[in-house]
C-alpha cells in the first residue's frame, strides 16, 4: 500500500500515473473551455500544452514519452490524409496538386531568402536554409475538415497532394545545404537517394497492397486489424526514413497504399480516426504547445526582430500560394481559405529543418562559442512562427469549414418526401452472410444520408417457438452491432408469418423501401434450385430494386468491378437508380469500374455519369452477344465483383439467355463475388400485370422469326433462279 505522505508531488511531475491522468483530464476539458470562446479545440491543446510545459507551470517535461506519443499523433495525422483522401478526386487533381505544391514551395523560398539575406544578414545557404521552414507546412489543422465531412472536396485534396510535393523539395534541400557543409553532396549522393526512394515507392505502392489484400481476407478479427494498420503505417515511416526521407511522407504514402482496403464507411476506419482522435493527435498538439518559449520575447531586439520576420514571411508567403493557385484554377474564395488554412500551419518539417540547422557546428567565436547553420535566434522564432501560424491555421480552417460543409449540405438537403427517401432493406437468413450484406448496405447508402437501413427476419409461426427465433435474434444484435461501429443506424424488424416471402413483401410495401438486398440461400449451387421459391416470390411480388449477393470474400479486398448489362436496359424504369448505386460504390471503395453493355446503352450511361458533379472514372466494352457469355468466366478475374443487370420477366431488358444464369453462375462463377441486380419497375406494376404483354412479346418474336425465315427462303430461290 502506498502512503500520501510517499507521493512524490514535486515539479516537474515524475509519477507516470499522475501525469497520464493529467493529460487525459487537459484532453477532456481544454477543448470544451475553448469552444465556448469560439476558439479551435486544437489551440485549446497548443495553450495547454504552453502552461503546463517546461516554458510555463514546469508540471511536465517533455520527456521521451511525450515525444513518442507526438510523434505517433504527427504520423497519425498524414496516415489519415493518405486513408481518408478521394483516390478518384486526387487523380483527377493530380496537375492541381502538382501546381499547388511547387506554388508553396517556390513563393516561401523566394521570398524568405531575399528577406533573409537583405533584411537579416545571412549568408546565402543560411537564408535558404531558413525559407525551406516557410516552405514546408504540416496539415495540423486536417482534423477538424475532417470532423466537418469534407476532406473528398477538391480543396482539401490538392492540398493535400502538395503537402507531399513542398515537403519533398524543402526536405530535399535541407539534404543539400548540411551535405554541402559536411562534405556529402556528390553525384554519387544524389543517385543514392534517387534509387533508394525509388525502391521505397515501389516496397509501398506494390509489396503494401499484396500484404494487406492477403491479411484482410485471411484476418476479420477487429483488434488483428487495427493492429496491421498501426504497424503497416510504421513500417512505411521507418522504410522512408531509410531511404533518406522524412517519416511523415511514409505515414501519407502508406495511407494511399491501403486506401481502398479501408471503405470510409467501415467499422474499421471509424476505430482508427476513433483512437487518433482521442490519444494520439491530442497528445502531439500538447508536445508541440510545450515546445513554446514566450520569454525569447524578452531576450533582445534580435529574437523578436528574427521571429517578426519569419512570421510575416511565412504567413504572406503561404497566402500568395494559396491566391496564386486560385487565379490559376478558378477555384471560390472559401477553397483559396482553405489551402490557405491548412498549408499554414509548420511543425513536423520544419522542425526537423531547425534542429539539423542547429545542430550543424560552422566553427567557434574568440570566446568559444559554437557558430551554428541557423542560430539561437532562429531557433526560438521557429517555437513562436510554430504557435502564430498553428492559430492562423486552425481558425481559417474552422471558418471555411464551417462555410463549405454548409454550402455542401444545402446543395444536397433538397426537400424530399417520404415517398422518394431512398431506404435500404436488408433481408437477413443465415448467419454466416450478415456481416457481407451489412458491408454492401452500409456501402449502398447515398453519402451523409441520416436515414437509417433496416434489416429484416421473418420468422415462419411454425418454427417461432424454436431455435429459428432465438437464431433470428443473433444476428439482428450482430448487424446492429457491425452498422453501430461505423456510426450508422440499423433497424431491426422481426416478423412472424405463415409465408416468409409474403412477410417480405409486406415490409417493403409497409416502410417505402427502395432498395432489397438478399444472400443467396445455401442451396444455390443446386441445379434448377439456383434462387429458391422465396427469392422468385419476392422477384414477382416487388418492384423495388433487389441485390442478390454472393460474397466469396470481402468488398474491401476486391481489385475490380466488372458490370454486364442487358440489351434495351436504357428504357428501364429503374437504370439511374441502380446505376448510381454502382458508382456509389465504386467511389467508397475505389474499385475501378468495366461496364459491358449495347452502345445505345453505353451511351445512355455515360451521359449519365457526365452529368453528375463528381463522375466516376469508367471503362466501357461492347458486348451485344449474349450467346457469348461464358466469355466472362475468363474476363471476370477471382478479386473481382462481377455484377449482371438483370430483368424480371415480361420487361423490355429481358432476355431468354438470362434463363441460363444460375446455370452459368453455379458452374463457372462458384468462386466468385456476384450480385445480380433487378432494376426497379413503376410502382404498382408487378410481374402478375405483366403476363398477358410476357405472352405477347413471345408471339411477336415467333411471328418476326417467321417472317424472318419466309424472308430466308425467298432469298434462296432468288439465288437459285439467278444460277
Amino acid at each position: 500500500m502506498v502512503l500520501l505522505a510517499e507521493l512524490d508531488f514535486s515539479l516537474p511531475l515524475k509519477n507516470p500515473v499522475i501525469i497520464f491522468s493529467l493529460v487525459l483530464f487537459i484532453i477532456l476539458f481544454a477543448p470544451l473551455l475553448l469552444n465556448k470562446l469560439k476558439i479551435p479545440h486544437i489551440i485549446g491543446l497548443i495553450v495547454a500544452g504552453i502552461i503546463i510545459g517546461p516554458y510555463g507551470l514546469n508540471l511536465l517535461l517533455r520527456d521521451s514519452s511525450i515525444v513518442l506519443f507526438g510523434t505517433v499523433g504527427l504520423l497519425y495525422i498524414m496516415f489519415t490524409a493518405g486513408l481518408e483522401i478521394d483516390l478518384e478526386e486526387f487523380k483527377k487533381n493530380r496537375v492541381k496538386s502538382l501546381v499547388f505544391g511547387l506554388y508553396t514551395f517556390i513563393v516561401p523560398l523566394l521570398l524568405g531568402s531575399i528577406a533573409a539575406y537583405y533584411v537579416l544578414g545571412y549568408n546565402i545557404p543560411s537564408s535558404i536554409l531558413l525559407s525551406s521552414m516557410f516552405a514546408s507546412h504540416t496539415l495540423l489543422a486536417y482534423p477538424i475538415a475532417s470532423r466537418y465531412g469534407i476532406t473528398r472536396i477538391r480543396s482539401v485534396t490538392l492540398t493535400i497532394g502538395g503537402t507531399i510535393i513542398t515537403d519533398i523539395l524543402a526536405l530535399l534541400v535541407l539534404a543539400a545545404v548540411v551535405g554541402m557543409y559536411q562534405g556529402e553532396i556528390s553525384p554519387a549522393f544524389w543517385i543514392r537517394l534517387t534509387i533508394s526512394s525509388i525502391i521505397f515507392a515501389a516496397v509501398v505502392f506494390f509489396v503494401f497492397p499484396i500484404i494487406a489484400r492477403w491479411f484482410f481476407k485471411k484476418f476479420d478479427d477487429s483488434i488483428s486489424q487495427y493492429i496491421f494498420v498501426l504497424a503497416t503505417v510504421f513500417l512505411g515511416s521507418f522504410l522512408a526514413e531509410v531511404a533518406g526521407l522524412e517519416a511523415i511522407i511514409g505515414a501519407f504514402l502508406s495511407g494511399l497504399a491501403i486506401n481502398r482496403f479501408i471503405p470510409h464507411s467501415s467499422p474499421l476506419m471509424n476505430r482508427i480516426d476513433f483512437v487518433g482522435n482521442a490519444l494520439f493527435i491530442p497528445f502531439f498538439l500538447i508536445g508541440v504547445g510545450m515546445l513554446v518559449d514566450f520569454s525569447v520575447l524578452f531576450k533582445g531586439i534580435g529574437a523578436l526582430k528574427v521571429a517578426g520576420l519569419m512570421i510575416v514571411m511565412a504567413v504572406v508567403a503561404k497566402y500568395l500560394a494559396a491566391w496564386l493557385t486560385q487565379k490559376t484554377f478558378r477555384l471560390s474564395k472559401d477553397e483559396r481559405q482553405m489551402i490557405f488554412g491548412l498549408s499554414n500551419a509548420r511543425v513536423g518539417a520544419t522542425l526537423a529543418v531547425v534542429l539539423v540547422g542547429y545542430n550543424v557546428i560552422l566553427g567557434e567565436t574568440a570566446s568559444g562559442d559554437p557558430i551554428r547553420l541557423l542560430n539561437d535566434d532562429v531557433l526560438n522564432g521557429t517555437i513562436l512562427m510554430i504557435l502564430v501560424t498553428c492559430t492562423i491555421s486552425s481558425f481559417t480552417v474552422e471558418k471555411a469549414s464551417r462555410r463549405i460543409a454548409l454550402s455542401e449540405n444545402t446543395k444536397q438537403d433538397l426537400p424530399e418526401d417520404e415517398a422518394t427517401t431512398e431506404k435500404i432493406l436488408i433481408s437477413l437468413a443465415y448467419p454466416e452472410t450478415v456481416s457481407d450484406l451489412v458491408d454492401l448496405a452500409l456501402l449502398l447508402k447515398p453519402h451523409k444520408s441520416k436515414t437509417p437501413v433496416y434489416a429484416l427476419h421473418v420468422v415462419d409461426e411454425q418454427g417461432a417457438h424454436g431455435g429459428e427465433q432465438s437464431a433470428g435474434k443473433k444476428m439482428m444484435e450482430n448487424a446492429v452491432k457491425l452498422a453501430a461501429a461505423t456510426d450508422n443506424t440499423i433497424v431491426p424488424i422481426t416478423r412472424f408469418d405463415v409465408n416468409i416471402s409474403n412477410g417480405i413483401i409486406y415490409t417493403i410495401k409497409e416502410h417505402n423501401i427502395t432498395d432489397v438486398i438478399i444472400g443467396l440461400h445455401r442451396v444455390a449451387h443446386h441445379g434448377d434450385n439456383f434462387f429458391g421459391p422465396l427469392t422468385e416470390n419476392i422477384l414477382e411480388g416487388t418492384s423495388q430494386t433487389v441485390f442478390i449477393y454472393k460474397a466469396a470474400q470481402p468488398l474491401n479486398t476486391l481489385k475490380r468491378i466488372v458490370v454486364l448489362v442487358t440489351p434495351n436496359a436504357e428504357y428501364e424504369h429503374g437504370l439511374q437508380q441502380w446505376f448510381e448505386r454502382i458508382q456509389t460504390v465504386s467511389r467508397e471503395t475505389g474499385l475501378p469500374l468495366f461496364i459491358y453493355a449495347t452502345p445505345s446503352t453505353i451511351r445512355v450511361l455515360s451521359e449519365i455519369n457526365m452529368a453528375d458533379s463528381s463522375p466516376v472514372s469508367i471503362v466501357y466494352e461492347q458486348f451485344t452477344n449474349w450467346e457469348d457469355f461464358l466469355i466472362f468466366s475468363r474476363e471476370v478475374r477471382q478479386d473481382d465483383l462481377f455484377i449482371i443487370i438483370s430483368s424480371r420477366k415480361g420487361y423490355l431488358s429481358y432476355n431468354a439467355h438470362l434463363e441460363k444464369l444460375p446455370v452459368y453462375l453455379s458452374k463457372y462463377f462458384k468462386d466468385n463475388s456476384y450480385i445480380i441486380l433487378y432494376p426497379a419497375q413503376p410502382k404498382g406494376v408487378s410481374n402478375a400485370d405483366l403476363k398477358p404483354l410476357e405472352q405477347n412479346v413471345e408471339l411477336l418474336n415467333k411471328a418476326g422469326k417467321y417472317v424472318k425465315n419466309i424472308f430466308k427462303s425467298g432469298d434462296n430461290e432468288s439465288k437459285k433462279r439467278s444460277q
